[in-house]
């Protein structure tokens, strides 16, 4: 069997429209990011940013994810007397590394990191605090996406758009309901043998023991660090087929594996184009899952600060967030866009708007010290993968 490539930190990734924006998370590793800062930590001050006076700039520079916005929703923003730039980036890490370096003269003014890297990204000076009055429609935003515990009160960041980890499986191949991850533990050891999927994420994969073991998914305990590392790599991995974050959009079509641990939007792109999708299962199982949300943040030393809060407040009109989730396949936490969604026909909007039950069993991940015993853990199942 070849060997496969060690996952490390900092590896770029060109954005692509054909890959989901979270497959570009997958193969990242946290740890990657907090060398950056260090490093970072040790130069010059910040630039500061040019103060908001009230009048919007005819220019905004964005630095984000790439097709990660509807282009029809920023040719109506520019309509408004303001030209957007988009530049895009393929992890948070290169983000970080790109706005540490600058020391505020990235030329950046929105930016979107994912939410549990604000707490490192603010500590670091990259962010500016928000102005909430300049954010009319910050009350649009369902209570549930505010208030995280990565950025209590909202201070840096708010929702573009949130998601969450589960599992798609063939009910052909598997006949019994599957509800939970000690199921999809049980099934991925048993029926689904050899045709098995998981996500090329080191917490991702990890969650799915921990979760079925009653373990707090961001655990950094050495004795739950190594019963997962045991388990996952002796028990777990001779009976995965494949380490890849965008399985699930063809092999739900393409019917090459009968087992995936999937993200929710990205599973509901494979049902979109499979023949019979009354074949396919999605569970968001119990005890819990990742919350994942990817932000709207101001960086500092942004320069159009008023096209900024302008372009922002834009984003969370609901008509506006509403063709955002039916470009991007993700839910914006806007209140009411579930209703819209319904009133014109969305297609498998469950997989988009999990229930209010599902969505408060979430656990968002963090960065910790247990991010590079999990990194060498899914490095030594990837090595060990189908034997």
């Amino acid at each position: 069997m070849a060997a496969r490539p060690d996952i490390r930190a900092l590896v770029p990734r060109a954005a692509s429209a054909q890959i989901s924006r979270r497959a570009l998370l997958s193969g990242f590793i946290v740890v990657g990011a907090t060398s950056v800062l260090a490093a970072c930590s040790k130069s010059t001050a910040f630039a500061p940013s040019k103060p908001a006076d009230g009048v919007v700039e005819s220019h905004l520079n964005v630095y984000s994810w790439g097709d990660y916005d509807d282009p029809a929703n920023i040719k109506a923003f520019e309509k408004t007397g303001t030209s957007v730039q988009f530049d895009s980036y393929g992890s948070n890490e290169e983000l970080i590394a790109k706005l540490g370096a600058t020391r505020g003269t990235s030329g950046y003014d929105v930016i979107v990191p994912t939410g549990s890297y604000i707490p490192m990204m603010a500590a670091n000076g990259l962010l500016e605090k928000l102005d909430h009055s300049r954010l009319k429609n910050i009350g649009n935003i369902d209570p549930l996406y505010l208030d995280q515990s990565w950025d209590p009160g909202n201070t840096y960041s708010v929702c573009k758009d949130w998601g969450t980890t589960g599992f798609a499986y063939d009910t052909r191949a598997i006949t019994g309901e599957l509800t939970s991850w000690a199921d999809f533990l049980e099934a991925a050891t048993g029926t689904a043998s050899g045709n098995v999927a998981l996500l090329e994420d080191p917490w991702e994969v990890a969650s799915i023991y921990f979760a079925a073991n009653g373990i707090d998914p961001n655990t950094t305990k050495k004795a739950d660090l190594a019963a997962a590392d045991d388990y996952l790599v002796n028990t777990l991995a001779p009976h995965v087929k494949a380490f890849n974050s965008t399985a699930v959009t063809s092999g739900i079509p393409e019917e090459t594996f009968t087992l995936m641990q999937a993200f929710n939007g990205d599973a509901r792109q494979g049902l979109l184009v499979a023949d019979d999708p009354d074949n396919w299962k999605f569970v968001y199982p119990t005890p819990t899952a990742n919350l994942w949300m990817d932000t709207w943040a101001i960086a500092v030393g942004a320069q159009n600060m008023d096209a900024a809060y302008a372009f922002i407040d834009y984003m969370l009109e609901p008509d506006v967030s509403y063709r955002e989730v039916d470009y991007i396949g993700y839910s914006t936490g806007v209140k009411g866009i579930d209703q819209m969604a319904a009133d014109n026909d969305f297609d498998f909007p469950d997989l988009v708007f999990p229930s209010a039950e599902v969505i408060q069993r979430l656990t968002p991940a963090e960065l910790n010290d247990g991010a590079e015993a999990l990194v060498k853990t899914l490095n030594r199942m990837m090595a060990k993968a189908g034997s």
